[in-house]
């Protein structure tokens, strides 16, 4: 499982995309929002979506998990 983390302290905006849902390293996976900027939080890896774990609407902190991916990276 990988997890995507927040790089700062932000607002959840909204996700971009849901559990089950594919993509491809460099997709958007959710968007933060912090003194009026929008943040996008990119994944580094492409797979599934297994959760989207920071809830909208909610403040993450740097280094929080924003989602997990099942990726064919670390499957065994």
């Amino acid at each position: 499982m990988f997890e995507v983390r927040a790089e700062m302290v932000a607002n959840v905006w909204k996700h971009v995309v849901h559990a089950g849902d594919e993509i491809v390293a460099g997709d958007v996976v959710a968007m933060l929002e912090s003194m009026k900027m929008e943040i996008p939080v990119y994944a580094e890896v492409g797979g599934v979506v297994t959760r989207m774990v920071a809830v909208e609407g909610t403040v993450v902190q740097e280094g929080d998990v924003v989602a997990l991916i099942e990726s064919a990276l670390n499957a065994s």
